[in-house]
């Protein structure tokens, strides 16, 4: 998710140098929202794990 993050910072950023600010700030708001999300889905992900690795010992 953060591959396609990253993407599209790099297209929005390119879009806004072109001219296309409007699209190209739209790719970045897409962009931000997809860094919290995968933020958000580390850090469950990184609760559940430590929630699990306590049942096991």
């Amino acid at each position: 998710m953060l591959r396609w993050a990253l993407i599209f910072l790099v297209a929005g950023l390119v879009l806004a140098v072109l001219g296309f600010g409007g699209i190209g700030g739209a790719f970045v708001e897409i962009a931000k929202i997809l860094f919290f999300v995968a933020i958000a889905v580390f850090v469950v992900l990184l609760v559940l794990g430590a929630m699990a690795g306590r049942r096991v010992r």
